[in-house]
């Protein structure tokens, strides 16, 4: 069963407020803003702001009315795609009824920085516009780039790629682990590991789950193959076939069993280093491959004394499997 949670709870203690201040109109969702509009305003103003507003141009809070080419964009931005004809409806919208909610930035050296908000930014580019609404915030690297995975995370059209991306960037640069992430951000330590780890996957299927010619819950069910050939060729008839979720996990499970043949009757087999392996422990390999998506191999003696050996790769792929093996909830998902 999967809980849904609220996202973001930990940054508004940071804040104060949540990331954006008008709930009626979110930035992130698809929809125009015309049922919701005042009546048309008068034209916005072509100048920049006044010499009589740069006293408290720097207020945390204060709102601005900003130069549109005075804001750089955001460097955490994790969004790489956007939906043009949704920004020329957005465009068209504001000019029937103005910006109903500021843009979010912060003050970097002489200039400004967009927090959020690039859709309403491009928008009005597009619009004709010369300057926008804007509200000044003060936070550093670390809390822009907290508040730019929140923002994508309640994107309901940000691919699971981008967001994949987002938080492997936030890993490397602040060096701390998937835990340390998801406490800050008070969400589930599996949405990350589940996340980044899809960013195993070769470019190929990547770009499939990106394009939407995948979801993410095939691209995960892939995962456990191991070699990029086979994550292709499945990939491929996913596409071509038309599988299911469900009907990729019986394959992969298949193709696992297939490549490691149980002893027939008992018998023994013999690993590549010429330890036996009997039925059982074969069976419980590949169990256990599946419900981790990692290789695995079971070293037992006489005496019943043995050891688990997972394999990974990466740092990532140790992060992920570290995150499954101390959720018991998720791990016993991933079994079922």
């Amino acid at each position: 069963m999967t809980k849904k949670r609220r996202l973001g709870r930990g940054l508004e203690a940071l804040l104060g407020s949540p990331i954006d201040e008008a709930p009626e109109y979110d930035d992130d969702s698809g929809d125009d803003v015309a049922t919701l509009a005042p009546p048309k305003p008068a034209p916005r103003p072509a100048a920049a702001p006044s010499p009589e507003a740069e006293p408290e141009a720097h207020a945390n809070g204060a709102l601005l009315l900003i130069g549109v080419h005075e804001i750089a964009e955001n460097p955490f931005q994790p969004r790489r795609e956007f939906n043009e004809p949704e920004i020329a409806s957005l465009a068209e919208s504001l000019r029937e009824h103005d910006m109903l909610q500021p843009v979010l930035v912060r003050a970097v050296g002489d200039g400004y920085q967009l927090i959020s908000g690039e859709r309403r930014l491009r928008a009005a580019i597009l619009a004709g516009w010369t300057t926008v609404p804007a509200r000044l915030r003060e936070a550093d690297d670390r809390l822009v780039a907290e508040l730019a995975i929140v923002e994508n995370l309640q994107r309901k059209d940000l691919n699971p790629i981008e967001k994949a991306i987002s938080f492997r960037q936030y890993l490397e640069q602040h060096q701390c682990s998937q835990e340390d992430l998801a406490k800050r951000l008070t969400i589930d330590r599996s949405t990350i590991a589940n996340l980044v780890r899809l960013l195993e996957l070769p470019e190929d299927a990547q770009r499939a789950l990106r394009e939407g010619r995948i979801t993410a819950g095939h691209a995960r069910a892939l995962l456990p193959l191991g070699d990029e050939h086979e994550q292709l060729s499945f990939c491929h008839s996913i596409e071509h076939e038309g599988w299911s979720v469900r009907e990729t996990e019986r394959q992969v499970q298949q193709k696992i069993r297939d490549e490691s043949p149980l002893p027939d009757n008992g018998s023994s087999a013999v690993k590549k280093k010429g330890a036996p392996v009997s039925q059982q422990v074969a069976s419980l390999e590949q169990e256990i491959r599946i419900a981790v998506g990692s290789k695995v191999d079971i070293r037992q003696t006489a005496k019943g004394r043995g050891k688990i050996i997972l394999h990974f790769t990466s740092h990532e792929e140790f992060e992920r499997l570290h995150a499954v093996l101390t959720d018991t909830q998720e791990l016993s998902q991933r079994a079922g």
